[in-house]
């Protein structure tokens, strides 16, 4: 813990859980959820009982910030140290393995438009034809 044994305890305090998980990612390398949370916990001097109040949290934060990345060993690690490729291909792959699904159409599906008829169809002018507009000055005349 090289950068993190020179903050203060006060730095630390103003410093946010994911800036601490980054600094300990630097030092430390990939590290798992639970690791990085109660390194924090004791960094900050928490009561233990943070942790399950607050993995959850913690978790959910680590996934939406672009620094992160979740490795497929269940590890979290820097992003910067990744190449892009490594990650386009990871969603690539994913792609790839998607079935079509059953309810979108394929280009083997053909449209005939003569099956298509008007029955389900309604004309909202019919109803509406009876519609009357009243401006605001005709509204208050009638009250």
């Amino acid at each position: 813990m090289k950068k993190l044994e020179k903050l203060t305890q006060e730095e630390l305090e103003q410093l946010g859980n994911k800036d601490i998980t980054c600094l300990l990612l630097e030092e430390k390398g990939a590290m798992n959820t639970s690791d990085i949370f109660k390194e924090i916990i004791e960094i900050l001097n928490l009561p233990k009982s943070t942790y399950d109040s607050k993995i959850g949290d913690f978790y959910t934060s680590l996934a939406t910030d672009k620094r992160f990345i979740l490795l497929e060993d269940g590890n979290w690690d820097l992003r910067t140290r990744h190449t892009s490729d490594k990650i386009v291909k990871i969603e690539e792959d994913e792609e790839d393995e998607e079935e079509p699904k059953e309810d979108m159409p394929t280009e083997e599906d053909s449209y005939d438009d003569e099956d298509d008829t008007d029955e389900d169809y309604n004309d909202t002018d019919d109803e509406l034809k009876d519609l009357v507009v009243i401006d605001e000055d005709e509204l208050e005349l009638e009250q």
